[in-house]
């Protein structure tokens, strides 16, 4: 091929390429995989982005052609080894990169536990727990606990506001309106 014969993709401000890259079928990146793993919701990402959500599930995309300074930002965010965000054929995570994951879960429900007990006796053990994790890897340290807001629900699921009533006074004022 020549190179007159090679296009280079447009990007968009959202530094991710206008189409698909070439080899687009294969998995570019693991974006998505170590966020999971790491316990980091979609919203943190955004907000240490600042961008928003929708932005971060469309970088997600494991075939998402991102810019290079994106994915240095993900990894600033993750606190991972950029080649850990990468794929190469038949590769996992390292075992250092699974056990942080692993720790970071742990330390997630220790804070979890230590947040919601009332019993004495127990937040004395969760402490405990806390400061040995926080021991064995310092830069635990700001890790939050897991969200208190009950059982996350699947996309099919629907929410509190379908329950909700109208008032039929406030139906009339929607109808009119459009």
């Amino acid at each position: 091929m020549s190179i007159m014969d090679y296009r280079v993709p447009r990007t968009g401000a959202n530094g991710a390429a206008a189409g698909k890259a070439p080899g687009a079928d294969r998995p570019l990146h693991r974006l998505h995989e170590v966020r999971r793993l790491q316990g980091i919701s979609r919203r943190t990402i955004a907000r240490r982005l600042k961008t928003d959500v929708s932005q971060v599930k469309s970088q997600e995309d494991e075939t998402a052609d991102i810019l290079l300074s994106t994915l240095y930002q993900w990894q600033d965010v993750l606190q991972v080894p950029v080649e850990e965000l990468l794929v190469e054929a038949g590769d996992e995570l390292s075992p250092p990169i699974m056990k942080r994951a692993q720790m970071v879960r742990l330390m997630k429900t220790a804070l979890a536990i230590l947040r919601r007990t009332q019993q004495p006796t127990i937040q004395r053990m969760a402490q405990t727990l806390v400061d040995q994790l926080v021991e064995l890897m310092p830069e635990l340290e700001g890790v939050g606990p897991w969200h208190a807001v009950g059982k996350r629900r699947t996309q099919d699921e629907l929410g509190q506001a379908v329950h909700r009533r109208l008032c039929p006074d406030a139906l009339a004022d929607l109808m009119n309106d459009s």
